[in-house]
């Protein structure tokens, strides 16, 4: 960081003023109610069962001393919990009013919640005493009597009011008791102090947030913070005694706190609405009627407030948002009905209390454009008065972020809670002491300054306490110095392998002019399997004109659940569209749900628990409703496959299924498809069909279609001389072939030469795929270089640069290697392979032009079954954009990772057989690869052979570089860290569960991952030949398969060798056993099962590769590597052993058995618990980006 920047940061070591106590807030209530006994304090609005009524700070403040005498003279002390059962009123500014000048702790239960729920509460909080508010009584009924069974047999109550409540001319009754009122006596002392005396480390709050298994914790506030903010908050957003407060936070959420203790605090009035007026377009209409000024909102709130309104509020002048994320359009929704209103987002959590960033956004009236500015979600901004947001970096914590890097937030106040009530261990793990100062610091000088004083409220407080809050919460520090929130650290959820970011979803769904509320959840389906679910409440003030854009008509003719699914079907489609465009595949939601409204819970928040999730039946009613001809009019193999899919999909019937239906946008993904392709085998025997297909043809009746074919095709067999079946036999597949030549057009039409050495000078290279498993090796080789050392310009999907630079650390981490020095040499750029330039701008494009030397391009979609069509725009087009990066500016280098799926086909596997016969060494690094211009069988061959060929084509213009083709890129040689996703350890795993190994005596081309970089990175810097040639990776030794997963054995495993058949049916037994769908014991070759159980022994042959030119290049590379390596390197038995000790130690494996006698032991190998974090985020070989 620059001087500048780090001037802009808050300072962790500053003094925060830890000592500086204003006082207790019933205290200073008290005061403001002798000042101005007459003036208004709470008002309660007209309701349907009440008339509007009015009260004074004397009338408050008197009651709440009747009830202040009463607790203490039971027998409550100072500290102990008083429970209230509550109703929104006055008779809860009065209950905690009282309970706080006794000394005592307030904590709240609402009716609204069930009475388990409440038993919960109460055996958390322990209280010694419990008020029950009259009107909660009467609106929601006594207290259950499960809930007085808890409370008689595990509480120990020292007093109970049993019914109070505030009368209209100032009164306050307890409700009677053996013909009196509990409160009589007390009432002579109506205008005498109670005189608790109580510090700022006294207890005035509990309050509960969410917890483990569904227990909530218990939050113990501290008396400093109630009143410490309050006074900076008057003066920074013009608050005053004039002002009019709401009460519209959740009685039992803290935020309710902030609603009554500020205009207390500052001698203003509270309004407080019936509970009819809290709900679309009435609130708005309160707002104007009651000429509210303040109001503190939870962003659910704010959108009942807005919903469906049209009544104008000009009077609100600073509304604080609390809870959750805020967002742009929310913002522009509230100030279109109050023009002059400031919004004011704050962070902070129950553990912070009243300690909270913010960060402001000005009125529409005064600053009509300024929303246009800013991002679609509101920062959490900056501390208020000695409150301090630290965004610290996640795995150094003594390391404050620099500006756009992405960390952990903290928030250091001396107003964060105590703790949690009886957790003193998660306390510890939560409230952190400060590592950046010593602690004794402000000891000494409280010490000095307190001396001579005399001051009451010393008795209760323990001295300064310099802490920070661990948040959970990820952020980042913007220019201005403000934070953004940018997830929670496990706001992540993993599905079939993949790790999604709700929040990402929830941002781009929010996005749809059509969309006003939305969040996205992790749902159980029927067969268990976790399933994305977005929730979205329609603006239907745009719904009548957006479907007359559309040509569309509205269908309500039904009700419920049913009507909401069919009449927005629409938009659904459109949200999913949208998502589409946005997202990756499995990150897009697989059901949609509309709803009138969100339901909330009585905090305030969306209740996510309370979210409908509609059954098979319902959907199926939901669906377009076809004609029974219409059903008839499907061919019987569309009708066979719709039942297929029914079967498999869940929500799903047959009937729901059209001919125009996407398996995938029905629910279905790569592992139903693998599932649903034994299902089709078994349905129509013998049939072999490529998985590939079902992305090429995701629809019922394309689908369907391939199936014909094929079944026609083999009926077609059954007469040797059919010519017809000939010619579908050997149709070629070689679109991807003539694909690669018509865009050769597209290429530069020259590449200029270097005429100087490229080493002369320090490089900077541009290295695509940085994130993912080989990636990551070659960035490490290339930082570790020394004479000349090396900078990497990463190309990275991100946010920003600093969050692009984060994922980088992240995935070194997780593969054990990451040095900080490195982050000076290392620069990110935000883009994506298959985007225009990478997505980049084009001042940055042109900047990278004239500094790069060299380009790795080994950034790829990975995945074997998708057509070429779908990997075509990262693994082609991104080629492409690499080319052209060195077509102009500086003369460029370049080497590109390819792949010997490639040479997947008969032509060079007989090729091989040949040449090994001859003598030779197989398949040579010079051949054009016309060989496999036809018939390759995998999309990802095919686009690694587009690739190639206009690769190629560069050279013949005049780039100089390698093609680089490994085979199995498998694990470190050093430490053991291997990739979990590759095919080859999946076997491996695969073997272990079924206690077995099939015989396959191929060959099997494995290289470690480390040798492999080694070989790019020689191939970008001393090419084997001019102007492009190729290098072989290829193993040294080869083992076999037998000897590879044979090596199982030498380590104890329980592994005997099978033939292949019965192997193949144990694991079609396994996989549909169903015993084995949950994801701990799902077989690890269910993402690859139709490639394992077709014909493993076939699919496997593979041809043998000479390396001539590789061991050129690591010959010339020996002298910046320091590494004569040109010998190759290769598996061996040895290193199977280190590759399973490393996978038994971050889980992927169990270890072998004890009992196995005359077998090795693993190896050592050392795995930290940062490396252990890091290892969920990790990606495969490539990555997109």
């Amino acid at each position: 960081m620059t001087p500048e920047q780090r001037a802009l940061l808050p300072d962790p070591t500053a003094d925060l003023h830890w000592s500086k106590f204003r006082g207790a807030i019933h205290d200073i209530f008290s005061e403001n109610a002798h000042s101005h006994p007459d003036k208004l304090c709470v008002v309660e609005t007209k309701s349907a069962t009440s008339a509007h009524r009015e009260f004074t700070y004397r009338q408050i403040n008197e009651a709440s001393n009747i009830l202040g005498h009463h607790l203490v003279q039971s027998g409550v002390e100072r500290g102990d919990v008083v429970m209230v059962y509550a109703y929104r009123g006055v008779d809860l500014v009065v209950a905690v009013m009282g309970i706080l000048k006794a000394g005592a702790t307030f904590s709240v239960i609402d009716p609204a919640y069930p009475p388990e729920r409440q038993c919960i509460y109460l055996d958390v909080a322990r209280p010694r005493a419990l008020i029950n508010i009259a009107k909660a009584t009467k609106d929601a009924g006594e207290l259950s009597e499960l809930v007085r069974k808890f409370i008689g047999e595990n509480l120990e109550l020292r007093t109970e009011i049993p019914a109070l409540a505030l009368l209209d001319d100032g009164t306050l009754l307890g409700g009677s008791i053996d013909g009196q009122d509990v409160l009589e006596k007390q009432v002579p002392l109506k205008s005498k102090s109670v005189g608790v005396v109580v510090g700022p480390d006294s207890t005035p709050t509990l309050s509960f947030t969410s917890g483990s298994e569904g227990r909530p914790k218990g939050v113990r506030g501290r008396h400093f913070s109630l009143a410490y903010y309050f006074p900076w908050m008057a003066e920074t957003f013009k608050l005053n005694p004039n002002d009019k407060f709401t009460m519209l936070s959740g009685i039992a959420h803290d935020p309710i706190q902030r609603d009554i203790f500020t205009p207390l605090f500052l001698g203003a009035q509270l309004l407080v609405p019936a509970r009819e007026d809290i709900q679309n377009e009435r609130l708005a209409e309160w707002m104007r009627d009651y000429g509210a000024t303040v109001t503190h909102l939870t962003p659910a709130m704010g959108q009942i407030l807005v919903g469906g309104a049209s009544a104008q509020f000009p009077t609100l002048h600073h509304a604080f948002f609390v809870g959750d994320i805020l967002i742009k359009r929310d913002c522009r929704s509230l100030q279109g009905l109050a023009p002059n209103v400031n919004i004011v987002n704050m962070y902070g959590t129950t553990e912070t209390q009243r300690a909270v960033s913010y960060f402001e956004v000005p009125s529409y009236s005064s600053d009509g454009g300024y929303l246009d500015t800013m991002k679609d979600v509101i920062p959490a901004g900056r501390g208020m008065l000695d409150v301090q947001m630290l965004v610290v970096n996640r795995f150094e914590p003594s390391r404050i972020c620099a500006i756009g890097e992405v960390g952990e937030i903290y928030v250091r106040a001396a107003g964060l809670a105590e703790g949690y009530l009886g957790s003193a261990e998660l306390s510890q793990k939560k409230f952190l002491t400060n590592w950046f100062v010593d602690p004794k610091t402000w000891a000494e000088k409280d010490a000095a300054e307190s001396q001579g004083t005399n001051e009451p409220w010393r008795e209760f407080y323990v001295g300064p306490r310099d802490r920070l809050y661990r948040s959970g919460d990820l952020g980042r520090y913007t220019p201005s110095g403000d934070v953004e929130c940018s997830g929670r650290a496990d706001d992540q959820v993993k599905i079939r392998g993949f790790r999604i970011e709700l929040g990402e979803i929830d941002t781009h769904l929010s996005r749809h002019p059509l969309v006003r509320e939305n969040v996205t959840l992790v749902r159980r389906d029927k067969f268990e399997e976790p399933t994305l679910v977005s929730y979205f409440v329609p603006d239907m003030g745009k719904w009548a004109s957006w479907l007359e854009q559309k040509g569309l008509k509205d269908d309500d003719s039904a009700e419920g659940m049913v009507g909401m699914l069919r009449r927005f079907r629409p938009l659904r489609d459109d949200v999913r569209d949208l998502l589409r465009s946005k997202l990756p595949a499995y990150a897009v939601p697989t059901v949609f749900i509309p709803l009138k409204r969100m339901p909330l819970n009585p905090n305030g928040k969306i209740d996510k628990p309370a979210l409908p999730f509609p059954d098979t039946a319902e959907l199926s009613a939901a669906a377009p409703q076809r004609r029974p001809s219409a059903l008839k009019s499907l061919s019987e193999t569309e009708q066979a496959l719709a039942q297929i899919w029914a079967n498999r999909i869940s929500n799903v019937t047959a009937p729901m299924i059209g001919p125009d239906d996407s398996f995938f946008d029905l629910g279905g993904h790569s592992i139903l498809a693998q599932q649903m392709f034994f299902d089709l085998r078994r349905k129509w025997r013998g049939i072999d069909i490529s998985m590939s297909a079902i992305f090429r043809s995701p629809t019922l009746r394309a689908f369907a279609a391939e199936i014909d074919r094929l079944l026609n095709f083999e009926s077609f067999t059954s007469n040797d001389d059919n010519t017809e079946a000939a010619a579908v036999a050997n149709e070629p597949d070689d679109e991807y072939s003539r694909d690669a030549r018509r865009l050769v057009d597209t290429l530069p039409k020259t590449f200029p030469a270097r005429a100087e050495d490229i080493l002369a000078t320090e490089p900077t290279i541009f290295l695509t795929g940085a994130t993912g498993f080989l990636g990551a090796h070659i960035l490490r080789d290339l930082l570790t270089r020394k004479s000349p050392s090396a900078k990497v310009v990463a190309l990275v999907r991100g946010k920003s640069a600093e969050q692009a630079l984060a994922r980088v650390r992240s995935t070194c981490r997780a593969y054990g290697f990451w040095e900080e020095s490195w982050a000076s040499r290392l620069e990110c750029v935000c883009g994506s392979l298959g985007d225009a330039r990478f997505g980049l701008t084009e001042a940055a494009w042109d900047d990278l032009t004239n500094r790069v030397d060299a380009v790795i391009h080994n950034g790829a979609l990975v995945h074997w079954v998708y057509p070429y069509s779908t990997l075509k725009p990262a693994n082609v087009l991104g080629t492409i954009d690499a080319l052209k990066l060195c077509a102009t500016g500086k003369p460029k280098q370049f080497s590109f990772v390819s792949s010997t799926s490639v040479l997947d086909s008969d032509h060079y596997v007989l090729e091989s057989e040949r040449s090994i016969a001859a003598g030779g060494a197989g398949i040579s690094e010079d051949d054009d690869l016309e060989g496999s211009s036809v018939g390759l069988g995998t999309g990802y061959g095919q686009s690694k052979w587009a690739g190639e060929y206009l690769v190629r084509e560069a050279g013949k213009r005049g780039l100089k570089g390698t093609i680089v083709r490994p085979g199995y890129v498998l694990g470190d040689s050093g430490s053991g860290t291997t990739n979990t996703d590759d095919f080859l350890i999946r076997m491996i795993k695969g073997c272990i569960q079924l206690s077995a190994r099939p015989n396959i005596n191929n060959t099997v081309n494995m290289v470690p991952v480390d040798h492999v970089a080694r070989v790019v990175i020689a191939g970008a810097f001393r090419p084997p030949v001019s102007p492009i040639g190729v290098a072989q990776v290829t193993g040294h030794p080869r083992l076999r398969f037998n000897q590879f997963l044979g090596a199982l054995q030498l380590y104890g495993y329980n592994v005997p060798q099978v033939d292949y058949v019965p192997w193949s049916k144990s694991l079609e037994q396994y996989v549909n056993s169903g015993e084995h769908d949950d994801p701990e014991s799902q077989h690890a070759l269910m993402p690859l099962y139709h490639f394992v159980t077709a014909d493993l022994p076939s699919n496997t042959k593979a041809p043998e590769l000479d390396d001539v030119h590789a061991a050129a290049s690591l010959r010339a590379d020996a002298a910046w590597s320091g590494v004569e390596a040109s010998a190759g390197a290769g598996v061996t038995e040895e290193l199977v052993g280190l590759y399973a000790s490393y996978l038994v130690s971050v889980g992927f494996l169990p270890a072998p058995s004890a009992s196995a006698t005359g077998t090795r032991p693993l190896p050592a190998v050392t795995i930290t618990d940062d490396q252990k974090d890091a290892m969920a985020g990790v990606g495969g070989r490539g990555g997109t980006a």
